[in-house]
Order: structure tokens, then C-alpha cells, then sequence
């Protein structure tokens, strides 16, 4: 099928790039001339494990193609994918003014009768915007056919979004009309190579309902994650363990053992957002989102309870203080930092007088950007020489090379014997052995003496 795609952030790259890989025919449109000659030369500009591979193989084999004119990219496509951004506007609620403008741009440009598929992630009623607008631009023009949006929202995680889409637990389509089988057929052409063996991974609803499952689906996630921290806070205080809670409730087959990992926060461009949304589309329509209301103050909380027990183990002065950060990024396998939970830590920790010395495999450029110049705050590029001379270490994000470090090597480099471990990674028993203070996160050992504080 040839295919256009509108946008080359996360996810229209990653849509983009992997329909060329099962054998479509796909344009790649964005305004932004650098990104367009990045990808040209076959880089990408977002890290995704797998990516820079399938552009390269792609465009070597002229399924893939990246450029700026929409209008050249829209001859003979079926299928046109909005996949802009939707950020957070100032109210919390989502920003669709690039989506908004994709759609006009559709509107006054398109020659044929073709499908627009919104791909990014908006409330509910707004694929039957993106119609209108569309339509009414094609009647301006005196056009004779009529476009029809579906909505088809992604579900990728960052780190391993080559797998969802190639390897989908499900693709949600929404349409106008359920029962239009016209319009079915195209989406069950297209994704036929990834349904092969199941079918019935392939969703077909309305509009609002497809809408409102993405959103619904980062909300229940986001609202697990908020519930275990907020029981690792209570573990601390009755002296019981997070993990072993983790593995009993994972047990019962109703719960499951996804998701259910404590740790200081999360992040990325996906939950704290849409959570928010949802939170603003509630208002609008006078459905109160109570939930999710305490979910997004538990992330919240969850973030300054994790930076308050450096701080409540060294008193509130910090400034004789060198602490070395491990991990950036809000997970690992990804340069992205929005909503990090080590952005509220660093900064607490620099507040408060303190040196910081940060690594990161991938984000520290990302980082740079959102943090700006500060006074105390510099970073390495080998995981093991932010440790030198430092009083503490924190683990903020479980990279693969954090995980078994050589303690002997460690206590060699730093000076003090603190290690703050946000991931529950490491063994209390190994760093009692060694002298360490160990805390962590919900577990029996995660308190030393002072308890983090939520103020």
C-alpha cells in the first residue's frame, strides 16, 4: 500500500519506518529541513534501539522515502497518518494546534480520495474535528469526494518500540461507522503481516471509543505504578518488603505482574500527559476524575519523597556534599527525559547546596537542555568517574550497566559509604557487608535511621 506519514517524532518515525518494513510503500513528511536531511542520510533523531538499522535497510530499498512536501508525498496514498505532537498546553489540557494545522494542510492539498488516520494521541471528538476541517477545505476547492478519518492510536513503549509494533498485543481502529467493512479491509490489509497468527489482535470500534482507549490504558498504568509506590511508602513504615508484596499480588491472575514495580516516579511523554488530559477532559464534561486526580499528586509526591531521603540522611545543608547521579532518562533504553523523576531529584539536591555529578548513557544531552547551566552540577561520560571522591551514589534509572557494579571498585572511588538505590537493584546484604548505608525504595531495608519525609 503506499502510505503517508505526517510527522517524524516517536511515533510517526517508528509507524513510518516499520510499515516500510513489512513491504509498504511510505512517505515520511516533516516540516523541520534538518530532521528531513538527518534522516536522508539514514540517522535518526530520536534513540531507539533497532531504528537507524530499519531506516537505513528502508530507504536502500525505496520503501521508505523522508521529505518535506506533503503535497508530493499525498499522490496515491490510501492511507495519510497524522502523527504530531500533542503536548501539554498551559491548562494541562492536549495542545492539537499542530494536529489542527496537519489537518488543513490535508485539507488544501489533497487530490484524491484517500483515508486520514489520526495517530496521535488526543481527546475524545477530535477525529471528528480533523473531518471537518478537512472537508470543509475540500469544499472551498469545489472538490467532488469527501475524506474520512479513522482513529488509530499507538501503544509503544519507549526502549522497545520496534517489538510493539511489529509484535502487537493489539491495534485499536476507530471508526466513523463500526460497520463500514469498506474502510475495515484497508486496516486489515494493511497490518496483515503483523496479525498473521492472531487476527483478532485487530480492534475495530468508533472513534471515541478508540480515542479514549489510549488514553484509558496509560491511566490505568500510570494509576498501578502510583498505587505500589504509594504501598512501598507504607512498607517502610510497617517494616515490610515491596518486592515480596510485588510477587503476591502478581500472582493472583486478575492482577498480574506487569507494572507493579516501585520507584521514584514516572515519567516520559506519555503518562504524566495523558493522565493530565484525561484529567481536563473529565472537567470539560463534567465527569469528575477523582482517581487520577490522586494519582497524579502520588507521582508527585513519589519524586520529592525519593529526593528527601538524601536530604533527610545528610540534614537539609547539603553544600560539603559531592553526590553522583547514575541514570537520567525517565526508563532506560530511551534519550528521553520529559518528566524524569531525576530532574526533581537533581534539582532538589543542587537546591540544597549539594555537587552533582550525573551519567547517563543516552540522555545527557536531552537533559542539558531541560535542566539550563547550573552552578554544581556536571557530567561524565563514563558511568564509574562520577563516583570519584563522591559522599553518595543514586540510582534513578535502571540501566543494564548499572545493575552489577564492581563494589570493590566502587568503594575504591568514593568517599563516602551512601548508596541511595531508587530501582531496588542492589543486594542490602552485599552493601552491608561492605559498610554501606543502603536505602531503597519499599523495602525491609530501605530506612536507616530516618525515614524520607514528603514535606
Amino acid at each position: 500500500m503506499k502510505v503517508t506519514v505526517i510527522g517524524t517524532g516517536y511515533v510517526g518515525l517508528v509507524t513510518g519506518t516499520c510499515l516500510a518494513e513489512v513491504g509498504h510503500n511510505v512517505d515520511c513528511v516533516d516540516s523541520n529541513q534538518e530532521k528531513v536531511q538527518m534522516l536522508q542520510s539514514g540517522l535518526s533523531p530520536i534513540f531507539e534501539p533497532g531504528i537507524e538499522r530499519l531506516i537505513k535497510r528502508n530507504v536502500e530499498h525505496e520503501r521508505l522515502r523522508f521529505g518535506s512536501d506533503l503535497e508530493h508525498a499525498l499522490i496515491g496514498s490510501q492511507l495519510v497518518f497524522i502523527a504530531v505532537g500533542t503536548p501539554e498546553g498551559e491548562d494541562g489540557s492536549a495542545d492539537l494546534s499542530h494536529v489542527m494545522a496537519v489537518a488543513r494542510s490535508i485539507g488544501l492539498k489533497v487530490k484524491s480520495k484517500t483515508l486520514v488516520v489520526v495517530k496521535s494521541t488526543v481527546p475524545v471528538g477530535t477525529c471528528d474535528l480533523v473531518e471537518e476541517i478537512i472537508n470543509k477545505e475540500l469544499l472551498k476547492r469545489n472538490i467532488a469526494f469527501e475524506v474520512h478519518v479513522a482513529s488509530n492510536p499507538e501503544f509503544l513503549k519507549e526502549g522497545a518500540a520496534i517489538d510493539d509494533f511489529m509484535k502487537p498485543d493489539r491495534i485499536i481502529v476507530g471508526l466513523q461507522n463500526k460497520g463500514d467493512y469498506e474502510e475495515q479491509e484497508v486496516f486489515q490489509e494493511l497490518y496483515h503481516p503483523f496479525i498473521l497468527n492472531d487476527p483478532g489482535r485487530l480492534m475495530f470500534m468508533n472513534r471515541r471509543a478508540s480515542e479514549l482507549t489510549k488514553y484509558g490504558s496509560n491511566a490505568m498504568l500510570a494509576t498501578r505504578i502510583s498505587f505500589m509506590n504509594e504501598l512501598s511508602r507504607l512498607c517502610e513504615k510497617v517494616g515490610a518488603d515491596i518486592d515480596d508484596i510485588r510477587r503476591g499480588m502478581g500472582a493472583d491472575v486478575r492482577i498480574g505482574n506487569k507494572f507493579l514495580y516501585a520507584g521514584p516516579g514516572y515519567g516520559g511523554s506519555c503518562f504524566p500527559k495523558d493522565v493530565e488530559a484525561l484529567i481536563k477532559m473529565g472537567e470539560k464534561h463534567r465527569a469528575t476524575m477523582s482517581v487520577l486526580t490522586s494519582v497524579r499528586n502520588a507521582n508527585l509526591q513519589q519524586k520529592k519523597y525519593a529526593a528527601n531521603k538524601i536530604k533527610d540522611y545528610f540534614g537539609e545543608k547539603l553544600s560539603d556534599k559531592s553526590i553522583a547521579v547514575w541514570g537520567l532518562s525517565f526508563k532506560p533504553g530511551t534519550d528521553d527525559v520529559r518528566e524524569t523523576p531525576a530532574f526533581t531529584i537533581v534539582e532538589a539536591i543542587l537546591d540544597a547546596g549539594a555537587n552533582v555529578i550525573a551519567h547517563d548513557p543516552q540522555a545527557i544531552d536531552n537533559f542539558k537542555k531541560l535542566v539550563g547551566e547550573r552552578d554544581g552540577l556536571r557530567y561524565v561520560e563514563e558511568a564509574y568517574h562520577a563516583l570519584e571522591g563522591v559522599d553518595a551514589l543514586v540510582l534513578v534509572t535502571e540501566w543494564s550497566e548499572y545493575k552489577r557494579p564492581n563494589w570493590d571498585k566502587v568503594e575504591r572511588l568514593m568517599r563516602g559509604r551512601a548508596i541511595f538505590d531508587f530501582r531496588n537493584q542492589y543486594s542490602s546484604k552485599e552493601l552491608k557487608k561492605r559498610s554501606f548505608h543502603y536505602e531503597s525504595i519499599g523495602r525491609k531495608e530501605a530506612v536507616k535511621g530516618v525515614e524520607g519525609s514528603l514535606d
